[in-house]
Formats: C-alpha cells, structure tokens, sequence
C-alpha cells in the first residue's frame, strides 16, 4: 500500500501532492489495478490533513478515470500509467540511483538534486535534443565513431 508524504514548504499544494504521489506510483507499477489506496482516515493519521484534502485529491484521480470507489469498501485502483516494458528500467534505476549517490556523496541536498534534474530534463526535452542511442552516453560516450 502507497504511503503518503506531504512536503509542506513544497510550494505544491497537499491535494495535488497525494494526485502526483499516487500517479508516480502507477507509472512505476507500485500500484497495479486492483490494488486499495489507504482511507482517507488512515492518509490523516499518516499525515495530519484535512480528510476533505484526501476525498478532493481521490475525486480528481476519479475523475481522471486512475481510481474508482467503492461503497463501503474503499477506493481501488482501476488502471495502471507503467508503460509495457517498465519493468526492464531495472538498470536504468539502478544507473541513476548511482548517480544520486553520487551526487549527494559530492554536498547536493534534496533541493538541489531535484533542481538540476529539473534543469537537465528542461533541456533534453524542450529544446528537442533527440535521445541517445541506448548504451550510448552521447557524443562523447562509448557508442560514438569518428
């Protein structure tokens, strides 16, 4: 079962925070369908909110056709966001968990490994910079030729 946590200086608000939670956990197959999200009882005893901040961010996930209630039985997860193949990203986490170590090893906090994440997806998606072939690092990585 997903476990809520809510960031408070986040600048994100709580209801939206539990919708990014709960949708991360979808795309990385931690929810499957099926699956019962906590009650809005149980999310309040874990975090100290509002129980309306749950139902909103549980109605919008409704609405978004992610999750289904279920009269005296609870809200239930009706389809999965991972992607067909998800679970072969095994290296590919493995490679950044890595690189978080490393990161963090170097002085980086949490706020500033997100920023230059951030920063660096800003840059390989927005400006239309296609993706590397796979193995490869780029220009200067092991699959280029000269």
């Amino acid at each position: 079962m997903i476990e809520y946590r809510i960031e408070r200086r986040s600048g994100v608000s709580t209801y939206q925070q539990i919708v990014q939670q709960t949708k991360q956990a979808l795309r990385l197959g931690v929810l499957q369908p099926g699956d019962k999200l906590p009650t809005a009882r149980e999310v309040v005893e874990q975090t100290a909110i509002n129980p309306n901040t749950v139902l909103k961010a549980y109605r919008e996930l409704e609405r978004e056709g992610l999750v289904e209630p279920r009269p005296g039985l609870g809200t239930f997860v009706r389809r999965s966001l991972a992607r067909p193949g998800a679970a072969a990203d095994g290296p590919l986490r493995a490679g950044l968990v890595g690189w978080v170590d490393e990161a963090r090893a170097a002085g980086l906090d949490r706020e500033d490994i997100a920023a230059l994440m951030a920063a660096v997806l800003e840059q390989r998606f927005e400006t239309g910079v296609p993706a590397a072939p796979h193995g490869s690092t780029g220009p200067e990585g092991p699959a280029a030729t000269d």
